[in-house]
């Protein structure tokens, strides 16, 4: 094993190639070590780690919408270079060059009898790449210029232990060191998305809420995707909506938390925010740098290092603040944390993190959803984290991560990404689709998401015209929220597809759920598990 190149030892490390000079200490702790130090002069990619590539392990993709995955070395991520093509280069890395060419694990690797993890991500990007038999775990800096030392990112390095508790002991160190944000409040809520998509009308709204009113036990009702006139003019409602603030006194006036969906580090090419400021956006040879392509449209990032563009930021959650949305999910916020031009010299972490304190500072103590996130660039600032990418109307096990969306993905990650769960913010799986009319989701595949989904302690957003759910609906959601509670652990990560989760201390008492993923039967505690189902066995 070694640190800047050398075999590693107690004490001061040493490195400096006459461009970057960083100055590490090298302390030993439980069953491993810990690096930390400074960083000064012009970085670009430093190489922290080196040591023998584990045969099999779970790799972690940046952001929320990336996989976390068992794979072995050698292997490759399926459908990476077609998914870039198609929707654009950062999506899933902040550095696309090493992603394609290499197997690369943000943040951290782990295995049964090993883990590597970086505690942080606040100014570089961490990463470790398998090459050959070794595995090597990086800082990308983005060859930014640092005058004055900035501290590395800290690197934990342990062995022992299956792979479950060293992901555990983990995530409790991460919390620690970024002062994580976890929320008492749970919630239970409704999202307008995974029913109406785009085409959401405030009729739709309407209806839901009165149907809400008197059959669900929700707490806040979010308003997804569909309401705004562009990617990016979020005051603003398209033809026939209601305006924001008599929807949210709309919603708060049954009783819920008004909750509103935004993406607010990206603007398409046909909003008013990009048509009136191109200059706010992240640039390229002086002129606005594509970042992703969604709604048929090609979409920019907005540098969140402009003093005026942090302004428009502020005042627009403050606004929306104002107005009574007391719970926001913003998504596509990887774009702020692209590579290109910005008004002042900062790695794109650094300007990711900048734009969230915005927000953050200006919702108060409101509730923040992170979705398309970094994952540790936004510890300390997010309530919750979709920890997958999105659900379906359909389960798909057949395709990779990487080909398209689905339920079985979705669930997957939820269950692989649990350890963050109450130590990095409150995880959110997805919503739960519980309608039996307009849905391939068999009913034992809905059993399964939303029983998983409360045994894991989750939030819980159902998505659905509530016209379409009937009381065996209402009653699997039901059940989902009395599972929730509970201190919770996942054995068998390392499986294919078969999981035990463990609950104790919540309202629903000790449990074990068994879940079963595949497409073929299981067995566990001398009970059958079938295909695509969940069952209760004795711990």
């Amino acid at each position: 094993m070694k640190i800047f190149g050398r075999e590693i030892a107690e004490g001061a490390a040493i490195y400096d190639d006459g461009r970057v000079r960083v100055d590490a200490d090298v302390a030993r702790i439980r069953s491993g070590w810990r690096i930390t130090g400074t960083v000064r002069g012009r970085a670009g990619t430093i190489e922290v780690f080196r040591g023998k590539a584990p045969a099999e392990f779970l790799l972690n993709n940046w952001q929320s919408w990336g996989p976390m995955r068992k794979i072995r070395a050698g292997e490759k991520l399926e459908g990476v270079a077609e998914r870039m093509a198609k929707q654009g280069r950062y999506v899933f890395s902040p550095v696309p060059e090493v992603f394609l060419r290499r197997l690369v694990s943000d943040y951290f690797i782990a295995w049964d009898g090993g883990l590597a993890g970086f505690l942080a991500s606040r100014i570089g990007h961490p990463y470790f790449a398998v090459e050959g038999s070794d595995l090597v775990g990086y800082i990308e800096y983005f060859d930014t210029p640092f005058e004055d030392p900035v501290p590395l990112e800290p690197l934990v390095v342990v062995e022992g232990g299956p792979v479950e508790q060293l992901l555990e002991e983990y995530a409790i160190r991460v919390g620690a060191e970024n002062q994580a944000r976890v929320n008492p409040w749970n919630p239970v809520g409704w999202s307008s998305w995974y029913q109406y998509f785009t085409e959401l009308r405030y009729a739709d709204v309407e209806k839901n809420l009165s149907i809400a009113k008197a059959r669900f036990p929700f707490e806040v009702f979010q308003i997804d995707d569909g309401y705004e006139s562009d990617i990016g003019d979020w005051l603003e409602v398209k033809e026939g909506f209601c305006g924001l603030p008599d929807l949210a006194q709309l919603i708060g006036g049954h009783g819920y938390h008004p909750g509103l969906w935004t993406a607010p580090f990206a603007a398409a090419e046909t909003s008013r925010l990009f048509e009136r400021h191109p200059d706010w956006m992240v640039s390229d040879i002086g002129l606005p740098k594509f970042c992703f392509r969604g709604w048929k449209k090609d979409i920019f990032a907005l540098d969140t290092t402009n003093p005026r563009a942090k302004n428009w930021l502020y005042e627009t959650f403050g606004e929306l603040r104002k107005m009574g949305f007391d719970y926001h999910k913003i998504d596509f916020v990887f774009s702020a944390a692209m590579e290109g031009v910005r008004s002042r010299r900062v790695t794109p972490v650094q300007a990711y993190r900048e734009g969230l304190a915005v927000v953050r500072e200006a919702i108060g103590d409101a509730f923040l959803l992170g979705c398309g996130a970094p994952l540790l660039p936004s510890i300390g600032f997010v309530d919750g984290m979709r920890v997958g990418e999105d659900t379906a109307p359909f389960w798909d096990s057949g395709k990779t991560s990487l080909e398209g969306v689905n339920a079985y993905h979705a669930l997957k990650n939820s269950i692989l990404r649990s350890f963050m769960h109450r130590k990095w913010w409150l995880n959110d799986p997805d919503c739960l689709l519980l309608r039996r009319r307009d849905i391939e989701l068999s009913d034992n595949e809905k059993e399964l998401y939303a029983r998983t989904a409360g045994a894991l302690d989750n939030m819980l957003i159902e998505s659905d015209d509530l016209e379409l759910v009937d009381d065996w609906g209402r009653a699997l959601l039901e059940e989902a929220i009395r599972l929730k509670g509970g201190y919770v652990r996942v054995r068998e990560l390392l499986g294919d597809d078969f999981y035990l989760i463990d609950s104790w201390g919540g309202p629903a008492g000790i449990f074990r759920y068994a879940a079963n993923l595949s497409d073929v039967p299981r067995t566990s505690g001398g009970q059958d598990v079938p295909p695509r189902s969940g069952v209760f066995i004795k711990p």
